[in-house]
């Protein structure tokens, strides 16, 4: 598992991911559903990209995104504010 720690971590990892896979940028972008250019600018560490598009890139590299060191309550929130719940506790 990878730690990541900021935007620039996050495109590095994905570049050598992409490379390891034998993919270039375009081949991705078609499998991810998402333009060269969110690509070119994700492999860069651009630290506003839409986080959902993120997403679909690290899914269609085949890998996750997974949480840690949050109290699982965080988790249960988010959850609840889907099914109706305050997920602000008012």
């Amino acid at each position: 598992m990878t730690s990541i720690q900021s935007s620039q971590q996050l495109g590095a990892a994905l570049r050598a991911a992409r490379k390891q896979l034998g993919l270039t940028q375009p081949q991705l972008a078609l499998a991810a559903g998402v333009g060269v250019r969110f690509i070119v600018d994700l492999e860069a560490g651009k630290p506003t990209l839409r986080l959902e598009n993120v997403l679909r890139v690290i899914a269609a590299l085949g890998g996750e995104v997974s949480l840690r060191g949050l109290p699982s309550v965080a988790i249960e929130a988010r959850h609840k504010g889907r099914d109706g719940g305050d997920e602000h506790g008012a």
